[in-house]
């Protein structure tokens, strides 16, 4: 079963702010970050386009920090 706030690939909070009710209003973190699309690739297709990655799986946590950004 998917949950849109777990990370498809770790099962980890995926910190996504449009599957959390109370931060559906703020833009997500994987709006200001490139994700390489041979990870999402690496992902089965079923779980594809279901749920966000978190940083860590998404391999985008020195863009995070380089941007001073807030992650998990």
């Amino acid at each position: 079963m998917n949950k849109p706030d777990l990370c498809p690939a770790c099962g980890a909070t995926n910190d996504c702010t449009l599957a959390d009710p109370r931060t559906v209003d703020r833009t997500c973190w994987c709006y200001s970050v490139s994700i390489d699309p041979a990870v999402l690739e690496a992902l089965p297709a079923e779980q594809r386009d279901q749920s966000c990655l978190c940083p860590r799986c998404a391999q985008v946590l020195e863009q995070l920090q380089a941007k001073g950004l807030p992650i998990g």
